[in-house]
């Protein structure tokens, strides 16, 4: 059965309460291409408008600018109504003040460094998952939001800090959430691995688990979604593109954030051809997969244009038959054990 992407689901044990489609704020801060304030306005509100309440950003997304963005855009609106998050590990600052011993983040994309995002001039990403950090990044997100309070913090792809994430960035969330700056703290990673490991060594309310949950990667169904189950973890996708193979399989398609490899888009390729025989988009199918799991409460729609999210809309209203995921299963294509819609 398709899915109401307003409707409003639990998240996890925190008593805050979520669309099933989300807002993710990557594209608005100018991923890979630029994005005028006007048209993210545009886009913002128009999200509001269909119903949408979820709403994630973080300090990379265009070193600060999605941030502001959402900020302006939400600042009007009924603070109760509506679920806003971001992230923390990495602060942005002044490209001439970075100290002698600070870890920069290269954002290397495709081999191009500093390719990701666009009009991050004179600006500078550095990692930090130290307790203090966290406190500044928690303060400069306040500030570049303008908003009286973030209600996620997700530690932001911590996959080389493992240490730091658990031992200074975790308590430092947690004192956060016990003292009422924060209604729930998470991890936000593009492995599931690690999320696990998190599941079972801290305290966490929610991941983020991009790219790793979707029609093309079952990587998370074994293992981390079990966990998150038993623990009362839950889970918001993000990725389920898979940054574009999945709505585009052909050569030159995008696979997790650089260009998909000739068997992925073959894979892609065979999912299409399963889709077409049941008369059902393939991004239909993609966005509605993952979110058939009983741990995943919503799924986030990384968008640039009014247009691109009103599809996101109609695709998850869009009937896809039972046949469809039986010929999926019969094909191999998506494990036998996966809940589908």
């Amino acid at each position: 059965m398709p899915f109401d992407p307003t409707e409003r689901v639990v998240l996890g044990r925190t008593g805050l309460s979520v669309t099933r489609l989300g807002f993710g704020g990557a594209s608005l801060g100018g991923l890979y291409r630029p994005v005028s304030d006007a048209d993210a306005r545009m886009t913002l509100e128009r999200a509001w408008d269909l119903g949408i309440r979820l709403f994630d950003t973080a300090p990379l997304y265009g070193y600060g600018t999605s941030e502001r963005r959402f900020g302006a855009a939400l600042s009007g609106r009924s603070r109760d109504e509506f679920v806003l998050s971001t992230k923390v590990g990495r602060l942005v600052v002044a490209t001439d003040a970075i100290p002698a011993d600070a870890e920069v983040d290269p954002q290397v994309f495709d081999g191009r460094r500093d390719g990701a995002y666009t009009g991050t001039d004179g600006r500078s990403i550095l990692f930090d998952y130290s307790g203090d950090g966290i406190r500044r990044s928690i303060d400069a997100s306040l500030k570049r939001l303008g908003l009286d309070r973030i209600d996620v913090a997700y530690i932001h792809d911590p996959d080389d800090h493992w240490r730091a994430a658990i031992d200074e960035a975790f308590p430092a969330l947690a004192r956060l959430r016990e003292a009422g700056v924060l209604r729930a703290i998470g991890v936000g990673m593009n492995q599931a691995p690690m999320l696990e490991r998190f599941a079972r060594e801290g305290d966490f309310d929610v991941f983020l688990l991009a790219n790793r949950y979707t029609l093309l990667d079952h990587e998370a169904l074994s293992r981390l979604m079990p966990v998150c189950i038993e623990r009362g973890i839950a889970v918001i996708v993000g990725g389920v593109m898979n940054s574009g193979v999945l709505a585009d399989p052909r050569a030159g398609s995008r696979f997790d954030y650089s260009t998909a490899p000739p068997d992925v888009i073959a894979r892609a390729g065979r999912l299409a051809a399963v889709c077409a025989r049941h008369d059902v988009p393939l991004k239909a199918a993609a966005v509605q997969f993952p979110l058939a799991h009983p741990a995943v409460v919503g799924l986030l729609a990384g968008v640039r244009s009014v247009e691109h999210l009103e599809e996101y809309d109609a695709l998850l209203r869009r009937p896809v038959p039972a046949a469809l995921w039986e010929e999926l299963r019969a094909e191999g294509l998506i494990p036998a054990e996966a809940p589908t819609p």
